[in-house]
Parts: C-alpha cells; structure tokens; sequence
C-alpha cells in the first residue's frame, strides 16, 4: 500500500478585520461599541492584502556598537525663526520626522511655508499639499512675501507616488497633511487608522534612509489630540502642538515629545498679515496691559521649557445666585482649582462656598505646573477680601493639602526674569536659601503657609520695597 503525501498550500488570501478609527483596537468582527476606548460607531473594515512574510534583507546579521563609542555630533539646521528652531531645541536634525497638530485655520500650513520658503535659500525643499490645490498655496505665498522662493510644489495624496517622485538629495518634505494620505497597499479609506500608520511608516522609512527631515500636519479631534492612532505619535521623532484662540493675535508652538531636545519647550509667535512672527520676549507681551493695580490680578513666574515666563492671573470672586456656584477656569486645570479652593477653606476658614469664581490666564497660555498655585491663591484672596497686589510684585510656589508652601525648581531663574522686567518684589516658598543668600535688587518675601500669605496681604506688606 503506497500512502502519498498530500501538501496544501495556503494561498496569500485577503483578510479582513475590524479595526478602531479613535484608538486603533483590532476586533476580528464589526462591533457598534470600542471595547478598548468605548466610542460607539468608530468600528470600520479593513483588508490587509499581501503575503505577512517577511524578508531579511541583504544583512545575514546585526552589527553591534559599543554604548561608551563617542558618536557623532548631530547636525542642526537652523530657519532663521528664532521661535520655531528653539521649539526643535535649537535646529533641524537631518532624517527626522514632525509631527504638527492644532486646530483648523490655527496657522500651520502658514509657519511651515514660511519655514520652507527660509531654508530654500540654502536647501532643497519640497510641499506636498493633500488638502489644497496650487492656485491657493500661491496665494498664500504671495501674502507671505514667499511666491519667489525655491520651493518645489505638488498636489497628491498617493503616498507610493510621492516617495516614488521625490529624489535621495531632498533635505526637507512638508506632507500637507498626513490623513489626506492614502496607500495602495491598504484597502480603506484615506484617515483610517491603518492608513495613517501606514503612509507614516513609508515616510519614515524614506526619511531615516535619505537623511530627509519631514514635517507631517495633523489634524485633531474635538478632543484636541492627533486625530488618528496613538502610535503615529509614538513613530516620530517630535510631536508639535500649535495653539492659540482664534480672537487673539499670538500663537503658541509647544513640544510634547523630541528626541533631539527638551520637551515642553514653547515658542510664541504673533499672527500678523504678512505670516507668523516670533516673540522674542514672551514675558512682555503677556504683561504689556498691566499699567495699574487692581484686586484679583496676580503676576506668575513660571517656566516654560527653557526660559522663564512671567503671565498675569485673574480671578473674579462674585456672589453666587444659584445653588451651585459657577467654577470657570481658562488657561488652568479646573482641578487644581477646586483643591485650592478647598484648601483655603479648609486651613483659612475663608469660604467660597456662596461665590461665582471665574478664573483666567491673560494672554491665552496654557499654564500646567504646580508652581502656579501661590500665584493662583492670591488672586483668589485679594479678589475675594478686595485686596490690592502691587503690579510690581509676582509669586511663584506649589500648595500642599495641608496648607503649606512646597518649593519649585529653578527659582533663581525665575526671579531674575522678574528682576530684568522692573519687578520689585517676589513671594516664594520658605525656607528657601536664597531668601537668605539672594542680594539682587529685588525684594524677596517668603511665606511658609497660606496663613502666612493672608497675614502680609492683610497688612497691605505685598507691594514695592
């Protein structure tokens, strides 16, 4: 009896699955509800077609580096944007990829047109725009004094085409946007999850291999995160965020993750006709209406990123005609409040339990560190006691739950800021040495506890020296 072998082979087939447009869950069947991040009708199909194995290469195997080997110095690229290359930490790195996300209309096609349309002088600088067609962005170009510059211009969404099109010697590609991307690799429609990860991973590819620096603009969701999968975020090399309000002049460009710098870095800028300008000195722009002192304004010295800040607090204490008193917060973590809130009321025996507290950071910043809490503290006193803040007078310190007051880092950065814009005196946290070492013009009072801080504004002793 002869027994034959039979060997089946399974064909490359299309498979289906199901994958999550907001979180990027894989599900092998069409749900009306995300399991993972809970969203209803964000379920859509996908077909992955292809053969899932994967080739090795010409290397047969890894090639090791010491760890304690000297590398090689990185070289940056500089625009000439003062506030664009501090945000990247100092300059462009030759194969990295940037990621910029904010709001529609926000300006981000406008700062990085005006970014190519500076480094063309020097550099070979290709725009691919998926969004508009040419006749706009030469509109664009010509408002921004930019139509004569060197940059090479195109319209496509077909990310196999782009990378197809585009030469080894490019220094610098703008993809206009990533959602508007599409590859022909993917059956779905162009802003799904799979094809964003995959038209990011050929972009990625192409620059760490060509040494190109690409800048991908997202879009963001109402939620104000990139719109697509997390790991788009976790693929690149930086993530930008391009902020502002749409009734206010100046932008704010803030770096969440850099490989080749500090995160947290902010760059400010002022939209004028002409483009985007950098603010060299955000601290007097944030200051510039502050000519008188009145209750409920406070000065902070923060720091944002490498450089300190100083923003003015606001807060409005109203009575209350509702049951439940009105809590606004612009520009401060609504939380925060409420602990401070609770605190004072706790340790001070100062309710706010029958007033409206409207609380603002003036400017449009975004302030996230816990340095601000003394600052905050004191706006809400004096507005609620009516209690004048000297105007040359700022705070900076953290509030515990015990009512005491935490040291911050970086404080002698923060009161030289201070000192350099005409400040007379700073309230910091004791005991901190340099409220016994400090011999600068500045007058320095420290306070231990919010009964302390309602001591000296009580004696009117917050003011100039």
């Amino acid at each position: 009896m002869v027994l034959k072998k039979i060997i089946v082979m399974d064909m490359a087939k299309s498979e289906k699955r199901f994958y999550c447009n907001e979180c990027g869950a894989v599900f092998p069947k069409w749900l009306g509800r995300c399991e993972d991040c809970g969203q209803w009708n964000t379920i859509l199909e996908d077909t992955r077609v292809g053969n899932s194995k994967s080739s090795v290469g010409e290397k047969s195997q890894l090639e090791f580096i010491k760890l304690s080997s000297s590398p090689e110095s990185v070289d940056r690229k500089l625009s000439d944007i003062g506030e664009f290359d501090r945000v990247l930490g100092g300059g462009m790195v030759s194969g990295s990829v940037v990621l910029i996300g904010g709001d529609p209309g926000i300006g981000k096609s406008t700062l990085l047109l005006q970014v190519l349309a500076a480094l063309s002088q020097d550099y070979n600088c290709v725009y691919i725009s998926g969004e508009e067609s040419a006749e706009q962005i030469y509109l664009r170009a010509s408002r921004l004094g930019a139509n004569d510059s060197e940059v090479k211009l195109a319209c496509e969404t077909n990310v196999d085409l782009i990378i197809k099109s585009l030469d080894s010697d490019i220094d610098f590609l703008v993809i206009d946007s990533i959602q508007t991307l599409h590859s022909s690799l993917v059956e779905s429609t162009p802003g799904t999850v799979t094809q964003v990860r995959a038209c990011a991973y050929e972009l990625i590819n192409f620059a760490k291999t060509t040494g190109t620096t690409v800048f991908l603009v997202g879009h963001v969701t109402k939620d104000e995160a990139i719109a697509g999968p997390k790991v788009l975020e976790h693929m690149v090399d930086t993530v930008l965020y391009f902020e502002g309000e749409r009734g206010n002049a100046y932008r704010i460009l803030r770096a969440v993750k850099n490989r080749y710098g500090p995160c947290d870095e902010l760059g400010i800028f002022d939209m004028q006709q002409q483009g985007l300008i950098s603010v060299s000195n955000p601290s007097t722009v944030f200051l510039t209406q502050r000519d008188k002192s009145i209750p409920g304004t406070t000065v902070f010295s923060g720091i944002e990123g490498t450089r300190p800040i100083l923003v003015e607090v606001q807060a409005l204490v109203a009575k209350s005609y509702f049951a439940a008193p009105r809590r606004t917060v612009v520009g401060w973590d609504i939380n925060r409040l409420f602990t401070i809130l609770a605190v004072i009321e706790s340790k001070c025996r100062i309710s706010f339990a029958d007033r409206d507290v409207y609380l603002s950071i003036a400017g449009g910043l975004k302030i996230s560190e816990p340095a601000g809490d003394l600052a905050v503290a004191l706006s809400l006193l004096s507005a609620r006691n009516g209690s004048i803040v000297e105007n040359t007078t700022c705070a900076f310190g953290e509030i515990g739950l015990t009512g005491e007051i935490r040291s911050v880092s970086r404080c002698a950065e923060r009161i030289k800021e201070a000192e350099k814009l005409g400040f007379k005196s700073v309230i910091l946290p004791s005991p901190h040495k340099l409220s016994r070492e400090y011999s600068g013009n500045i007058r320095l009072i420290p306070v231990r506890n919010l009964s302390d801080l309602i001591t000296i504004l009580t004696m009117n002793e917050i003011g100039e020296q």
